[in-house]
């Protein structure tokens, strides 16, 4: 951490997700005045430090102009912390951003379209970052679908960026961080 520099330090509540399902987490939404020192709206990867126990994690868009921050059960151990402590984090933007690991149905949809492999091997991580995002953000198996193969035809095609899509959330009002359960 103190190789990259601290750009935000702040206390906050850790939330409990209303659906949080069979894995147990926290989130952490991030002050606007946190988030405005990173470098992008959409997903970024920060360097930090929960409590004082380092974590290298992806913010998600919170579609207001801000990230939220996943913290999984493995890191609230570590730190020492439950649902409803108030922590103390320190975040940076990561140096480089690290590369994204690739669904399984959209790694199978591009070994399949070599034209659409080399183009996306071309492309940059916060590129592949983005064009993940908008695979992952369909909310329907058949929307999710229809983008892996609508990608792979960008791809082929020469598109390097994924057209027309907000990693923000803002515009489109697409992304929001989770509901606090109480």
């Amino acid at each position: 951490m103190d190789k990259l520099g601290v750009n935000s330090v702040f206390n906050a509540r850790l939330l409990r997700p209303k659906n949080m399902g069979e894995s147990l987490w926290a989130f952490v939404v991030l002050p606007h005045e946190v988030s405005d020192t990173l470098p992008r709206r959409g997903r970024t990867s920060v360097a930090g430090e929960l409590n004082g126990q380092p974590f290298t994690l992806m913010l998600e868009p919170d579609g207001n102009k801000s990230h939220w921050l996943r913290i999984d059960e493995t890191l609230m151990q570590a730190a020492g912390v439950n649902f409803g402590d108030v922590v103390e984090l320190k975040l940076a933007p990561v140096a480089d951003e690290p590369e994204p690991a690739v669904p399984r149905d959209l790694q199978q949809a591009l070994d399949a379209a070599p034209a659409a492999l080399d183009v996306w091997q071309a492309t940059t991580t916060l590129a592949r970052v983005d064009w993940i995002h908008w695979v992952e953000s369909a909310r329907q198996a058949k929307t999710r679908a229809k983008r892996v193969d609508d990608a792979c035809d960008m791809l082929a095609s020469g598109k390097k960026r994924v057209c027309c899509f907000d990693p923000s959330g803002f515009y489109s009002k697409a992304f929001s961080a989770p509901e606090a359960d109480g």
